[in-house]
């Protein structure tokens, strides 16, 4: 059965006397434990679909349908991780990956066995009572993840969670990532600009047309884990996505001009 069902999804924006029209006729199901990445230039409405989904925004028409229910809201069910680090400043790390748990009102001792388990996972048992203005950015965003895991959503939705990292911690977190998945099973929905990084990670890579977003391409990925980034098959395919993105781009550049 489709776990992720999303049917005939449009959104508009509206202000300033405008309406920009930022998705269009979206039809997209994903499976129960798809890793799936939205890839696709700037302003082709992947944060938005990807906040539609989350229940941040509502569509302007359509309708998107997790584990049967329609999305209305958010709910804990579908956890979502920024590239801004977005946890709290004020908490320490520990206290940040206990956050959600307390609100679903879990015992103490089953919160500090959680978070306990989290911290050797992700391997901040040393920062657990550091603030996060005393981390690194790749410290900040396993925070960031260990607080989602810690509420067990079963689907995890990630906007650019690693595009402000440096090469190696992104490789690091990338790995830790797929590591993750694999042993969950979770359903993942993962936003990124990067075709070497969406064939790294994801069984599933959608490619978005620009403005308004559309799907241009729905590729499933067979490679085998873990995957080399200088094979044959991979930089056949990173040459493939490559031109669709571009054709995009390209679209995006040319209707830029045409305002000028």
């Amino acid at each position: 059965m489709d776990y992720i069902s999303i049917t005939n999804l449009s959104k508009k924006f509206e202000g300033n006397g405008q309406i920009v029209p930022a998705l269009q006729g979206i039809n997209l199901t994903l499976s129960r434990g798809e890793f799936a990445c939205l890839l696709g230039p700037s302003g082709c409405g992947k944060s938005t679909l990807l906040n539609a989904v989350a229940g941040f925004i509502q569509p302007s028409s359509g309708e998107i349908v997790v584990d049967g229910r329609p999305v209305i809201e958010p709910g804990p069910e579908r956890g979502v991780v920024f590239q801004e680090y977005a946890i709290f400043p004020w908490m320490t790390v520990y206290r940040n990956i206990a956050f959600g748990l307390e609100i679903q009102g879990s015992s103490a001792t089953e919160t500090a066995g959680r978070v306990d388990a989290l911290l050797d996972k992700l391997g901040l048992r040393e920062f657990r009572d550091r603030f996060p203005k005393d981390l690194s950015g790749g410290m900040r965003q396993r925070v960031a993840i260990a607080r989602l895991l810690a509420i067990d959503s079963p689907v995890m939705l990630m906007d650019e969670p690693f595009g402000a990292l440096d090469a190696l911690t992104r490789r690091t977190l990338q790995d830790e990532l797929l590591r993750i998945w694999r042993e969950s099973g979770k359903t993942i929905l993962f936003v990124t600009h990067s075709i070497e990084e969406s064939l790294y990670l994801a069984n599933r890579i959608v490619v978005m047309t620009y403005r308004p977003g559309t799907i241009k391409h729905d590729q499933t990925v067979t490679m085998e884990y873990p995957r080399d980034p200088a094979g044959v098959e991979f930089n056949e395919l990173k040459r493939e996505l490559g031109r669709l993105v571009m054709e995009e781009q390209e679209r995006h550049t040319r209707d830029e001009m045409k305002m000028v």
